[in-house]
């Protein structure tokens, strides 16, 4: 049985070991908050982010990361992105040498721009053929309650991407892999920026074309900015693209969309952080991910009006006037 480390105990690391538990592996997922990891342990729940979920008999829990680490070939990173360097710095030695990292973080470091592999690879000093990703439409709450899903698992090792499908493969979840882990992040990462425009956009009572128009202009920027990076434009057509966006911008259970919601019904930016129950990665990660289009040349247009609202005081109301002044052009995925 495969040994699996989950490195936190939140939404989507909790819904992501029960699918691992479900497909046969020994499950131990490691938290900060000992609250959480004594209602694993001690009553097969996690309450705080996932209430009247039963958890697998499979999966367990413990507040020590030594012990997680211990003997998983699998590591699984499941942290808010940007306290993702530090972390490993301190896991970094209980991490066993032949061990694969699997990254859930869809986000762009603060200061480097760089993606959560590129800071896996050079935090835990490993070659990037053991780093891996899965990205997809993949709303944790859904998953935990095993509704249907299917995802994204990317490495740049086509053998271990294989492996990590098979460790998350059960009748409820279907990953489809990719070497491809470059356009797998990069769409995980800016469709929460897209997802924060759109609701916006919903939260200001603007409509379905509003909202649609928003949604595939921003798959056109995810896919600007993705293949500027070396990515495949496949790739954004697919579950890591387009299903995300989809999914991450239309549903009710998205905190990135929420959190663009509240700042559309009036909230302050102030307010809707302090509204906000769980981490928005977005909100960090979208001034990475402006200065990574702009290294590469790429326009970034929703990602500027984000960035402008959140952090420069533009009214979310002029974000709408601002996209419809641009220059019309040509309608083209890759083009600007």
């Amino acid at each position: 049985m495969t040994r699996v480390a989950i490195m936190g105990s939140g939404s989507w690391g909790t819904a992501f070991g029960m699918v691992l538990a479900d497909a046969g592996s020994d499950v131990v997922i490691w938290g900060r908050d000992a609250d959480v990891v004594a209602d694993i342990v001690d009553h097969r729940r996690n309450e705080a982010y996932h209430p009247g979920i039963d958890l697998p008999d499979s999966l367990t829990a413990t507040g020590d990361a030594a012990t997680a680490l211990s003997g998983a070939s699998l590591v699984v990173l499941a942290v808010p992105a940007q306290v993702l360097r530090d972390n490993l710095a301190v896991w970094g030695t209980g991490i066993e040498s032949d061990a694969v990292l699997v990254s859930l973080m869809k986000g762009i470091e603060l200061g480097t721009s760089k993606r959560m592999s590129q800071v896996i690879t050079e935090s835990a000093a490993v070659a990037p053929e053991r780093v891996a990703v899965v990205s997809g439409p993949n709303l944790a709450r859904e998953i935990a309650e095993r509704q249907p899903a299917a995802t994204t698992v990317a490495c740049a090792d086509e053998d271990s991407a294989r492996r990590l499908q098979d460790a998350c493969t059960t009748d409820y979840f279907r990953p489809y892999w990719t070497t491809d882990v470059i356009g797998t992040e990069i769409g995980g990462a800016v469709k929460n920026v897209i997802a924060v425009a759109n609701g916006i956009a919903a939260g200001m009572g603007l409509g379905e074309n509003s909202q649609a128009s928003l949604i595939t202009r921003g798959l056109a920027e995810m896919a600007r900015l993705g293949v500027s990076l070396g990515a495949d434009p496949l790739t954004f057509q697919g579950l890591a693209g387009v299903g995300d966006l989809v999914a991450t911008c239309q549903s009710s259970l998205s905190r990135n969309r929420t959190f663009g919601f509240n700042l559309g019904r009036g909230l302050s930016v102030e307010e809707t952080i302090a509204v906000t129950k769980q981490t928005c990665e977005a909100y960090k990660s979208c001034q990475p991910i402006l200065a990574l289009g702009r290294e590469h040349g790429v326009e970034m247009p929703i990602t500027e009006q984000v960035v402008e609202v959140l952090y420069h005081g533009r009214s979310p109301r002029t974000m709408a006037a601002s996209f419809m002044a641009r220059e019309p052009k040509a309608e083209a995925l890759l083009g600007e």
